[in-house]
């Protein structure tokens, strides 16, 4: 396993439309692995292939710092709701802004075993899983932020 170097807003890799994973072979066992770690030692809650420069439909997310869901080829099923709140990404360090996203999401992937399963989230993981297949498409939050991207510092002192 390897911490990976994360691609930063301005790399034309976060631009690009990834490509589905058609096997699971060691190599992409590897990325899993290495997208884990590196998110673990980023301190995010979600990474996708493209921000570690690999075009493929793999994300992985642990809102809860536990329990990871590894998401291979992943399609998003059903959306309600809305929740509106500050959302970041380790492709933008240092930055935040305001982006609406559905507050349920279900979705459909396949686990690093390419075993298809289902998975619900609310708040926090719904926002995670939008966010991520977003990066699958070529899109960044930076897109859909409402008002202005601010610099996490200031966001902070506002709430102090």
């Amino acid at each position: 396993m390897a911490i990976r170097n994360i691609r930063e807003i301005g790399d034309g890799v976060l631009n690009k439309k990834c490509k589905e994973v058609k096997e699971m072979t060691p190599r992409t066992k590897e990325l899993i692995e290495d997208m884990l770690e590196t998110m673990y030692e980023a301190n995010g809650v979600g990474l996708a292939a493209p921000q570690v420069g690999i075009l493929k439909r793999i994300v992985v997310i642990d809102v809860t710092g536990e329990d990871p869901y590894v998401m291979v080829n992943p399609r998003i099923l059903e959306v309600s709701g809305e929740q509106t709140g500050h959302e970041g990404c380790l492709s933008v360090p240092g930055k935040t802004g305001v982006v609406t996203r559905p507050n349920y999401v279900k979705a459909v992937a396949y686990n690093e075993n390419m075993e298809l399963y289902e998975v619900e989230g609310t708040e926090l993981l719904a926002r995670a899983i939008c966010h991520e297949m977003d990066h699958l498409e070529g899109k960044l939050y930076v897109d859909m932020v409402e008002g202005r991207l601010m610099d996490v510092e200031e966001l902070e002192d506002e709430e102090e």
